[in-house]
C-alpha cells in the first residue's frame, strides 16, 4: 500500500452519518462493475481514491447500496476524482460468496478507503482487516473490533417506530403490514421500531409480519405484499431491499386497476417517493431514512484529511439527524404529521426508548 494514512484523530462530528460496504468483483464473472466514466466536479484531482462493494441487491436497489454509491459519487466529483482505480469505483456481487472476493479486489486496486455494506459484510471485512492490516475498511449495520475498520450503526428502530405511528393513524382499516428480508439484528430492529410505533398510538390495530428470506428478489415481495393487501392490509412497511421493489409494484398495480385502493407503502433507507408513482397519483406514504450517504462521505472526508476513525463505532438515531421520516408531500396531513413531530421529541428527550428486538 502506498496510500495508506492512519491519522490521530478518531472521531466523527457530521451527523446523519453511516457506512455502506457492498459486494462485487472486478473479475469474476458473477460480478460487475458500474457504467463506465464519470463527470469530475472540480479540475484539481486530489490523491485520494475510495470505492464500496454491494450486497446482491445491486447498485440500483432503489434503497440502501444506490444511497451509498451515490454519497460516494458526490464524494468523488467535489474532489475532482474519476470513476475507476485512483478515484471511485464499486463492485456488485452475484452472491454472498463474492463479498470476500470483491473486498480483496478493492483493496489490491490501492483504494485509500474501502466500503462493505451491511451486516451480512462482517465476517469478509473481518477477514480482509487480518489479511491486510495497512488497509483502511469501514462497515456499516455491523461492528467489526478492528484498529483499521471504521464502524457504523444507526438506531432504526427509533426512525422505524415514527413509521409505525404514521402508520397507525392513517390506516382506514385498522391492519398494517411488515415486509422484512432476511431475519437479521439490522431488519429485526425495523420490526421492532414499526410495532411499538403502532402500539404507541393504538395497541387494537393488527400488524402482520412476514420475512421473505431474500434481499434481492422483486417478485416474492410482489406476492408476499399481495397476500397482505388481499387480508386488508392498507399500509405496507417495507424492510427488504430490492424485494421491496415487489411490494411497491404490487401496491402500484392495485392503484393502477383501481384508482380508489386504499393501499400505500412506506418505503426505506432511501426516499422512495419516485417508487411510487402511479400516472398523476402516489402510493409512497413516507420512507423511512437512513443518511448512509451522508456517512460515506463523513468518513471518507475524515480518513482524506489523515484521521480515519479507524478502530471506533458510532450509532446514529433520530438525536444524530441519522434516521428520519421523508417527505410526505402532503400524503399525511399536518394534525398528523405534528403528532409524529412529538413522538419524535420524547424519543430524542429519552421519555421514550424503542427496543430493538419484539417484545
Amino acid at each position: 500500500m502506498t496510500k495508506r494514512k492512519f491519522g490521530l484523530g478518531l472521531s466523527l462530528v457530521l451527523a446523519a452519518g453511516t457506512i455502506l460496504g457492498a459486494c462485487g468483483t472486478k473479475d469474476d464473472e458473477k460480478a460487475t462493475t458500474g457504467s463506465e466514466g464519470a463527470d469530475t466536479g472540480t479540475t484539481e484531482t486530489k490523491d485520494f481514491s475510495i470505492a464500496m462493494v454491494t450486497d446482491v441487491g445491486g447498485v440500483d436497489d432503489k434503497s440502501f447500496n444506490q444511497l451509498a454509491w451515490e454519497g460516494i459519487e458526490a464524494f468523488g466529483k467535489e474532489n475532482g476524482l474519476k470513476k475507476g482505480d485512483g478515484g471511485y469505483d464499486y463492485l456488485q456481487s452475484g452472491s454472498d460468496a463474492d463479498y470476500l472476493t470483491n473486498l480483496n479486489s478493492l483493496v489490491r486496486r490501492d483504494f485509500d478507503v474501502v466500503y462493505g455494506i451491511g451486516f451480512l459484510m462482517e465476517e469478509p471485512i473481518g477477514t480482509i482487516a487480518d489479511q491486510q492490516p495497512e488497509a483502511q475498511l469501514a462497515i456499516i449495520d455491523s461492528i467489526v473490533d478492528k484498529p483499521n475498520v471504521a464502524s457504523v450503526m444507526f438506531k432504526e428502530q427509533e426512525g422505524s417506530f415514527l413509521a409505525g405511528v404514521a402508520a397507525a393513524l392513517m390506516s382506514e382499516t385498522k391492519h398494517v403490514g411488515f415486509v422484512g428480508g432476511m431475519e437479521i439484528p439490522v431488519i429485526e430492529r425495523f420490526h421492532a421500531g414499526f410495532v411499538e410505533g403502532v402500539k404507541a398510538v393504538d395497541p387494537s390495530i393488527k400488524v402482520d409480519v412476514q420475512y421473505t428470506g431474500k434481499f434481492d428478489d422483486a417478485a416474492l415481495g410482489k406476492t408476499t405484499a399481495n397476500r397482505m393487501y388481499s387480508s386488508g392490509v392498507d399500509i405496507i412497511f417495507h424492510a427488504a431491499g430490492g424485494t421491496g421493489n415487489g411490494v411497491f409494484a404490487e401496491a402500484k398495480e392495485r392503484k393502477t386497476k383501481d384508482p380508489n385502493a386504499k393501499v400505500w407503502v412506506i418505503g426505506v433507507d432511501s426516499d422512495q417517493y419516485d417508487e411510487g408513482a402511479v400516472g398523476d397519483t402516489n402510493i409512497t406514504l413516507t420512507s423511512m431514512q437512513k443518511r448512509v450517504d451522508v456517512a460515506v462521505q463523513t468518513i471518507a472526508k475524515e480518513a482524506m484529511a489523515g484521521n480515519f476513525p479507524g478502530g471506533k463505532t458510532v450509532t446514529y438515531g433520530l438525536a444524530e439527524k441519522g434516521v428520519q421520516l421523508a417527505d410526505s408531500r402532503g400524503a399525511i396531513p399536518q394534525d398528523i404529521l405534528d403528532q409524529i413531530e412529538e413522538f419524535s421529541k420524547k424519543i430524542i428527550d429519552g421519555e421514550i426508548t424503542v427496543p430493538e428486538t419484539v417484545e
